[in-house]
């Protein structure tokens, strides 16, 4: 299951999150459309995927993830084929949208709740472990986007791409992942099932009764500052790094960010379930701050903006991964799927506005300085945020 989920992650990261930065780059230079317009059809993306999550939550804790990820795959390799035969804008929009909603059913939210109920104990482990393939998508995901783009061109290789999508996916979601570890005969963490029946029955949430509590709303709001600042930031870190110094050492840079950002879930899996995990969070937030300040300060100097783009790197994949794993530590493995999901729709409708806030703010004031500025700002707002929601 983890390993199936983490190569899910590593398919689905690769073309829907770090390969936008990409795909704003080539649409704008092949049409001539400005980066604030291109960016705001990224952000529908984000807004129809946010707007399902809930209801992708809920259909994996009903169904299990086998239906709901072969549809997404299905919906995200139409979005992405599409990409490439687009003339008018509206069609950027259009595939954008398909990329979003079948992105949506390979989430964060899709991945950690196909997960929860096969682990208690270990389900910090596991979900870190599993969203390596998140940081590994980092790695991989831009310099195979523009090697594909190079020899084949854009059209040729976002339909390479789309067809990456499906064969992966798809045995996965049919051989590998299944629903319940019962439905095999097994425990979660592997346990008999004696000492499973001899645990008191955890709370069963509902979506009104969690979004009634401080624990919830805090890291809602926290993680979708953060999410804002990180889904904006990696969308236009190519268009940051490419006039500063050039392509191969931007495809260098963003691939060093990614392997960081490996290294960070890797000391998350490590230690997630063993101490507290909204402190963890405030840390990854603050470290993140630096990067983002040190880029808008000298924003005019390539060593700044490389040093921040690394620094920032390891910080992102514990921000996408540290949600769930505070939610499924607070509400239970019971409930995860439908309090996750509710919470995931609205991070991600805040972190929607992360394309748009960058593209608009650099097309605004004529450089990257001031978004980078703010976002820094953003990050300390949720820094203090989540820990307003930490259990005395």
């Amino acid at each position: 299951m983890v390993a199936g989920c983490m190569a899910v992650a590593c398919v689905a990261w690769s073309f829907a999150l770090y390969g936008p930065s990409v795909y704003l780059n080539m649409l704008s230079r092949e049409h001539q459309w400005s980066l604030g317009v291109i960016s705001s059809a990224l952000t529908l993306s984000f807004l129809v995927n946010a707007s399902v999550l809930s209801f992708v939550g809920s259909a994996i804790a009903k169904y299990g993830p086998r239906p709901v990820m072969a549809s997404g795959a299905t919906v995200m390799a139409l979005g992405l084929g599409s990409l490439g035969q687009v003339t008018q804008l509206w069609h950027v929009y259009a595939a954008f949208a398909c990329m979003g909603l079948g992105w949506s059913c390979l989430s964060t939210t899709a991945i950690t709740a196909s997960l929860a109920p096969w682990f208690d104990k270990h389900q910090g482990r596991a979900a870190s472990t599993a969203m390596l393939g998140a940081s590994l998508g980092g790695i991989v995901g831009v310099p195979l986007l523009l090697t594909l783009v190079g020899s084949l061109g854009f059209s040729l290789a976002m339909l390479v791409v789309a067809l990456i999508v499906l064969t992966t996916v798809w045995p996965i979601s049919f051989f590998i992942l299944r629903h319940r570890p019962q439905d095999m005969g097994l425990e979660p963490d592997g346990e008999h099932a004696q000492d499973a029946q001899q645990k008191s029955p955890a709370r069963v949430w509902t979506r009104t009764e969690a979004l009634q509590t401080r624990a919830l709303r805090t890291l809602m709001l926290a993680f979708g500052l953060a999410l804002m600042v990180q889904i904006g930031f990696l969308t236009h870190q190519v268009t940051l790094l490419l006039p500063a110094i050039g392509q191969t050492a931007t495809a260098v840079c963003v691939t060093a960010a990614a392997a960081l950002s490996f290294g960070g879930r890797l000391l998350l899996a490590r230690f997630s379930d063993r101490l507290d995990v909204r402190l963890i969070a405030c840390g990854v937030l603050l470290q993140a701050t630096l990067g983002l300040a040190l880029a808008s300060i000298f924003s005019d100097q390539a060593w700044a903006l490389v040093v921040g783009v690394l620094s920032y790197g390891m910080t992102a994949g514990n921000t996408t991964t540290l949600p769930p794993v505070i939610v499924r530590r607070e509400f239970g493995a019971v409930s995860f799927g439908v309090v996750f999901g509710i919470a995931a729709m609205l991070i991600q409708m805040m972190s929607a506005m992360g394309p748009a806030f960058f593209g608009v703010l650099h097309d605004l004031s004529g450089s990257y300085q001031l978004p980078l500025g703010l976002a820094a700002a953003l990050n300390v707002i949720a820094a203090i945020v989540i820990m307003a929601g930490r259990k005395k």
